[in-house]
């Protein structure tokens, strides 16, 4: 049987340092692989055991990275283990086939946001009007589908997130706070949909998920089998699924709990 495994990147299988949560004491913090480096500097990590482990899963089904990293963000990661085919990218707006952006699947989602929700323009006319310069360090929109905020997150006013969300709901959009960034999407814009087309394109019986955030529930919903650690949106809202498993690990600890997860699940090859 073979098992297609669509996993979220950043805090769900590689961590910025702010992200680690090295809460043991440091004679007993695991040994951690840099699988990011960005402008001559390390970036994210994996521990050595949850690197290992995402080597073998790699041999053992389609492995997929489904991130709403934009195509340029992405290939900055250098994950180990085979150079995967196929790769979501900017929410599911981009599927990588060996690195390169499928025109047909691209040009099939842009359709569908055109038809179904509110112009990015005016999202961003509004993140810029609305947006407290106090607080927002850089506004940013990613491979012309979705903006973001960059935010001090201690001078953020949370209620102004909930604000958000409910405009950004009644224009077809939804809003996610993870870290430092708010995110803006297009609802239509799913990393699930592109899932299924590999799936499709792969035959995969199969499927298996993980992630942290809002961003992530589609994809979890959508998969056979699913994981979150135990940080997060999700976490932190105490959402789950009726095929979820719910870690409690946190911090680069769960990438490797979750990674030993989908590897017994592919190579059981067993469903919900």
């Amino acid at each position: 049987m073979t098992a297609l495994v669509a996993s979220d990147l950043d805090r769900t299988l590689i961590y910025s340092s702010a992200a680690l949560a090295l809460t043991m004491p440091d004679a007993r913090a695991p040994r951690l692989l840099c699988v990011e480096v960005h402008e001559s500097k390390p970036l994210s990590y994996m521990t050595e055991t949850a690197a290992r482990l995402l080597t073998d899963l790699g041999d053992a089904a389609v492995f997929v990275p489904t991130t709403t990293r934009t195509r340029k963000q992405y290939q900055r990661i250098n994950l180990p283990g085979p150079q995967p085919r196929y790769a979501i990218c900017a929410n599911g707006g981009h599927l990588l086939v060996d690195g390169v952006s499928d025109p047909d699947w691209h040009a099939r989602v842009t359709a569908r946001l055109a038809d179904r929700c509110a112009p990015l323009a005016e999202v961003q006319e509004h993140l810029l009007r609305a947006a407290d310069p106090v607080w927002v360090r850089k506004h940013r929109v990613a491979d012309d589908l979705f903006a973001y905020l960059v935010v001090e997150r201690e001078l953020l006013d949370e209620d102004w997130v909930k604000e958000l969300a409910v405009w950004a709901e009644n224009r077809g959009w939804t809003v996610s706070l993870q870290g430092r960034k708010i995110y803006a999407v297009p609802k239509p814009l799913t990393k699930s949909a592109a899932m299924r087309e590999v799936a499709r394109r792969t035959g995969a019986e199969l499927t298996l998920a993980a992630g942290d955030s809002l961003l992530d529930a589609d994809l979890l919903l959508a998969a056979d089998r699913s994981w979150r650690p135990g940080h997060g949106e999700l976490a932190d809202t105490g959402w789950t699924a009726p095929a979820l498993r719910a870690l409690p690990e946190r911090g680069v600890l769960a990438g490797e709990r979750i990674l030993r997860e989908l590897l017994a699940a592919a190579g059981s090859g067993q469903g919900a």
